[in-house]
């Protein structure tokens, strides 16, 4: 589950969480600086892919269902410290870097989340809602004695994040069917024994065309190359430069606004990890978790994003698709271990 930059502002203070529904993209708000290169401008000029406004005409734009209330979870599982309150947690401060003891707790929970979001896109299919794909993951996590962590983040009403075509992430689930050619992202965080494990996919529903698989292969290519990246000492800005060059050589946008981020006893933590390239300081260090998953984008404008009113659901301003993976990695002295893997 990502977390949002809104402006790109050069060293202000410490990321904070915003207040109020529906006053920022995700209600969290991080200012920073990336810093654009020419080959990422020369992308922007190329439209960022071969989808033209044409073609995004064709497509119906993404409408609401209704959301169901949210399900109810067993007494006896213990349920993440802001769950009770609407209050958007703030993000921790403190880095999840494991010992022997804490990281089997942290595998559990990260191999859990991968099951159970492997299982969630066996039911994509046309006629299927959001809603049921909802209420399956729910059953999963809460038979495993877990609880499904977007349940109350910050008032967030569903267990599962459901983005469908043109939303970037967090889209709440609800009674809207999905469609032949949908693309549809399922993002799944369980906390098991005090710890979150987080992990996301794109799937294709039906009969998809040749883009927009293109679009779903590059982002997910787009993920490994920035884990592998990754080791004990190395920079985290060589994320968003190993991620943005595959992008741009593809002639995809990559979003800014939302990034990767610490996750363990906290869901969200430092360090924040940003998917473009950046000059941020910071080096990884072993037996660190985080997150890494980049959003990519077809379309002109499409990297920025607007926000229905419910606070959370981004979509991309000018309705091109968007598409993200995310997994929960453990830095090694030598590389990164992928934990979200069945």
């Amino acid at each position: 589950m990502a977390v949002r930059v809104p402006s790109m502002e050069l060293n202000r203070s410490p990321p904070l969480l915003s207040g109020g529904r529906g006053k920022t993209c995700l209600k969290k708000l991080f200012i920073v600086q990336a810093k654009r290169s020419g080959g990422l401008d020369k992308a922007a000029t190329r439209s960022r892919g071969t989808q033209t406004s044409e073609k995004l005409r064709k497509r119906a734009p993404l409408t609401r269902g209704t959301v169901s209330p949210p399900l109810p979870v067993p007494w006896n599982i213990t349920r993440p410290p802001y769950v009770g309150t609407n209050k958007m947690p703030e993000i921790s401060s403190e880095m999840q870097v494991h010992d022997k003891e804490t990281i089997v707790h942290m595998r559990a929970a990260c191999e859990l989340a991968a099951r159970v979001l492997e299982n969630a896109g066996k039911l994509v299919k046309p006629s299927v809602t959001t809603d049921e794909i909802d209420k399956a993951v729910h059953k999963m996590i809460i038979d495993a004695g877990a609880y499904p962590s977007p349940l109350g983040y910050g008032g967030f009403p569903k267990s599962v994040c459901t983005s469908v075509n043109e939303c970037m992430c967090h889209g709440i689930p609800d009674s809207r069917e999905l469609q032949d050619g949908d693309i549809i992202n399922i993002d799944v965080t369980v906390y098991l024994n005090g710890f979150h494990g987080d992990t996301s996919k794109t799937f294709l529903c039906g009969e998809v065309d040749e883009d927009s698989k293109r679009l779903v292969k590059v982002a997910e290519e787009c993920m490994l190359r920035g884990i592998s990246a990754c080791k004990h000492g190395v920079s985290f800005k060589k994320i968003g430069r190993r991620i943005s060059e595959h992008a741009e050589r593809h002639g995809f946008g990559v979003v800014e606004q939302f990034v990767g981020h610490g996750v363990g006893r906290a869901f969200h933590s430092q360090p924040i990890i940003y998917h473009q390239r950046n000059n941020m300081p910071g080096q990884m260090v072993e037996g660190q978790t985080f997150t890494i998953e980049p959003i990519l984008t077809m379309g002109k404008d499409s990297i920025e994003c607007d926000m229905w009113d419910d606070g959370w659901t981004a979509l991309t301003t000018d309705g091109s698709l968007a598409t993200q993976f995310e997994h929960t990695i453990l830095i090694t002295r030598t590389g990164a271990e992928i934990l979200t893997k069945c």
